[in-house]
């Protein structure tokens, strides 16, 4: 669809973030071990990837994430295959949109270059921007029409990502994960981080892939640092070293949505799930929007 993000973005209905891939495709059997992870579907399973689109989009997500968590140069250990698994993850977004039918944004995922949750593995910062900046130019190549720079745990990579989408003129947003002092997993205090990139003209700021039960304290945290829209999606589950993921069971869909409905009331734009959630998460944030936010949006 022609980009119009950002025009959508400041509309009064938030948009839907669609949910997991890497836990999902290891839901239908698919062989995630790391160090690729999501990446390896790519190789070995594409069309289920593209059904995994679909199934979110049919669900009723506005905004669909693409398979590149894990396709820097970094874990495919070959720039000119990374560049060539991004550029099929894209693709594979784009067609699931042609045939799921009705219109989406494709968002192209930029993750920390080595473990989400052991911020002090992530590269200094010469490599972040160097490795960060070719990421971002394989994306934009490819034809996102928004860049999810998520679950960042230190301020230098969340630059090292932020300042070349400004640089190339790409809408993106920035999702941090936080401990329970509402801080980087650095340490590094929120506000730094939304300090630090604002500059570089992000279009949101969100949380995301930190336990469900903890994002309304997180997003309210993130809405006194920054004006800016705002948005979330918590994971459900535990980080698995054999898998990436570890999913439970213990957070259905109602469940999830009855977190999710107080996020809404502090003013969220976005909102989604993330790790261990599936389609049916998707399908009930839909009908909560729909159902709670349409008619006071039709009374404004």
């Amino acid at each position: 669809m022609s980009n119009n993000f950002l025009e959508r973005l400041h509309e009064s209905k938030p948009l839907l973030l669609d949910g997991a891939m890497g836990t999902e495709l290891t839901r239908r059997g698919v062989d995630t071990r790391l160090p690729l992870w999501s990446a390896g579907a790519l190789v070995t399973n594409p069309e289920v990837v593209k059904q995994i689109h679909i199934d979110y989009l049919t669900a009723g997500a506005d905004i669909i994430t693409t398979n590149t968590f894990r396709t820097h140069a970094r874990n495919i250990r070959n720039t000119a295959e990374a560049r060539r698994l991004t550029h099929l993850a894209v693709q594979l977004a784009k067609e699931a949109v042609q045939q799921a039918g009705r219109p989406a944004f494709v968002a192209g995922s930029v993750a920390p270059l080595e473990d989400c949750y052991s911020p002090h593995l992530t590269p200094h910062e010469g490599y972040c921007q160097r490795e960060q900046a070719e990421m971002v130019s394989h994306l934009a190549e490819a034809g996102v029409d928004v860049l999810l720079i998520e679950t960042m745990n230190t301020v230098h990579e969340a630059v090292a990502a932020a300042r070349p989408a400004h640089y190339l003129k790409i809408p993106y947003m920035v999702s941090f994960v936080t401990n329970e002092r509402h801080e980087l997993l650095s340490g590094e205090s929120l506000q730094k981080a939304v300090d630090a990139i604002t500059p570089f003209e992000p279009a949101a700021f969100l949380i995301n892939c930190i336990p469900t039960h903890h994002i309304g304290e997180a997003v309210r945290a993130l809405r006194a640092c920054t004006d800016l829209p705002i948005g979330a999606y918590g994971n459900m589950g535990t980080p698995d070293n054999v898998v990436g993921w570890a999913s439970a069971d213990n957070m259905p869909p109602e469940a999830y949505c009855f977190h999710a409905e107080t996020w809404l009331m502090l003013g969220l734009k976005i909102v989604g799930s993330c790790c261990g959630s599936t389609p049916a998460h998707t399908a009930a944030l839909r009908q909560l929007i729909d159902r709670e936010l349409s008619p006071a949006v039709e009374r404004s």
